[in-house]
């Protein structure tokens, strides 16, 4: 063979080399591009994912936070019309006739007071005269105090043993301690 072929024969194969590992080359970069494209793809369906995720148990968050607001609002205000029934109640017992408010006092005397108690009135009690004068007093030698209390109707028995408060304000709050629950029901059916 000729110097000339033996220099077109290198320069051939070293063409044809340089040929296979360009192409090899771009194989290996196509490759490489494909796996990185895909691994971006899994990475991108991933953060889609747990960002949706983390959306969604925000707004799981945000949505229960919202309803145990309007629990407390809605309590609150439940709360305010039971108050507001019992300051009714209140008004009521303050106003009574005269009359009523003796009977009602009388009947206060008989289940609570015991024998020898002194009986101290609230200032607004308007019949303090009427009650000093009902049978129970005289049968259970009830004292009735010169002294006046800052209570909002009714009266405090002072015993020998203990004190009994029997104003209008401490028979309310027994009673809605044991019907508060009845009352709610009745109202937010």
């Amino acid at each position: 063979m000729s110097e000339q072929a033996i220099v077109e024969r290198i320069i051939s194969d070293a063409e044809q080399a340089a040929r296979k590992i360009i192409e090899d080359a771009e194989s290996a970069a196509d490759a490489t591009v494909a796996q990185a494209s895909e691994r971006a793809e899994r990475n991108k369906q991933g953060t889609q994912a747990e960002i949706k995720e983390k959306a969604a148990a925000i707004f799981d968050g945000k949505a229960a936070q919202a309803r145990l607001e309007s629990a407390k609002i809605l309590l609150g205000e439940k709360r305010g019309v039971i108050d507001s029934v019992y300051a009714q109640a209140l008004n009521k017992l303050v106003s009574l006739s005269d009359a009523e408010t003796v009977r009602f006092a009388e009947k206060l005397l008989r289940a609570h007071a015991e024998d020898g108690d002194e009986i101290v009135f609230a200032e607004n009690f308007k019949c303090v005269q009427d009650v000093a004068k009902l049978s129970v007093v005289k049968e259970k030698k009830l004292k009735v105090s010169p002294k006046k209390v800052k209570i909002d109707g009714g009266f405090i028995l002072r015993g020998k043993l203990c004190d009994k408060d029997i104003s209008y304000g401490a028979i309310l709050a027994a009673d809605r301690e044991e019907n508060q629950a009845k009352i709610a029901a009745q109202l937010f059916l």
